[in-house]
Formats: C-alpha cells, sequence, structure tokens
C-alpha cells in the first residue's frame, strides 16, 4: 500500500487511513441525536482489524465520537497489535462536553489537557500517535498561542507523539 511520511520527522503512513466516527454508534446532542444507528462493537472492532490486516496502518477517531465510545472501541480493536509501529492512533480534541453532556467547541488550555487524559484512558494507550485540534475555537476565545503551548507540554511530556 502507498505511504507517505507524515510532517518532516513522523513515520510512513498508508495514503489510506480508518476513519471511526460511525463506530461511536448514536448519541445525543442535546435533545439531537448524532453519530451513526444500528453500529455494532464487534463488527467496528472487526472492521478496523481488517484494515490493519489489509496494510492501513492509521485510525483517526475523535473524543466526541460517541462522546468517548468511539475510542473505547478504537482501543479494543488495537490491542493485538505493536501501537505506535505497526498501527497509529490518532485522535482529537477541542469538543468538550464533560460539563452538561452538549458538546461545545473550546481550546482552553485545561480543556485539551483534560481530553488528552480521558482519551489515553478510553484507548487504553500512554501516547497519542497524533493529536489534533477537532475544531476552531468558538466558545471561550482563547487565543491559539495557548492552545498550541498545551499541545507542545503534552508532547514534551510523552503524552502525544504530534500535534496538529
Amino acid at each position: 500500500m502507498e505511504s507517505r511520511k507524515l510532517g518532516h520527522h513522523g513515520p510512513a503512513i498508508t495514503t489510506v487511513g480508518f476513519g471511526s466516527w460511525a463506530t461511536g454508534g448514536a448519541w445525543l446532542n442535546g435533545s439531537r441525536q448524532n453519530g451513526w444507528s444500528g453500529v455494532d462493537d464487534d463488527d467496528s472492532v472487526a472492521a478496523i482489524q481488517h484494515a490493519i490486516d489489509s496494510g492501513v496502518n492509521w485510525i483517526d477517531t475523535a473524543a466526541v465520537y460517541g462522546l468517548g465510545h468511539s475510542e473505547r472501541v478504537v482501543g479494543r480493536a488495537v490491542t493485538p497489535y505493536r501501537v505506535h509501529e505497526d498501527v497509529y492512533v490518532f485522535t482529537k480534541c477541542g469538543v468538550n462536553w464533560y460539563d452538561d453532556g452538549i458538546p461545545k467547541r473550546t481550546l482552553r488550555p485545561d480543556a485539551i489537557r483534560y481530553e488528552c487524559e480521558q482519551s489515553l484512558e478510553r484507548l487504553g494507550l500512554d501516547t497519542i500517535d497524533l493529536y489534533q485540534f477537532h475544531w476552531p475555537d468558538e466558545a471561550s476565545g482563547t487565543p491559539i498561542e495557548e492552545s498550541w503551548g498545551v499541545m507542545d507540554e503534552l508532547v514534551k511530556e510523552g503524552k502525544v507523539r504530534w500535534a496538529a
């Protein structure tokens, strides 16, 4: 399978990855249902593992997919593999629902750090390969330099390998 380097110093990643939004299943955003319905976790794990066995070497998820459920499914799916070598796990921050269950876009440093800790726990990992801002900050007005500052700290602490 064709691959390309992730940034200047990252690993070679396949040009096709596995997007796991659907593995989060259905969830409520306030009074509105989001996500996908009728998604079986065992089928999702099998699909992810089939992709890896077929040569795909990165899985993309996000904390907000299924309000954390997708990350738990991805964590389960990658357990038999050498994460950070055979398969890379990418996830996203910036959509926080922890206070009241309603997702809000925020890139406050404390929110990013909290989301990272929660994602690591759900994924069952010590390090996230690529940690990404999911959406621009619409809620808090946090200067982007402050958001990038905490991303840099997470990289230096070894919780994140690469940030975007």
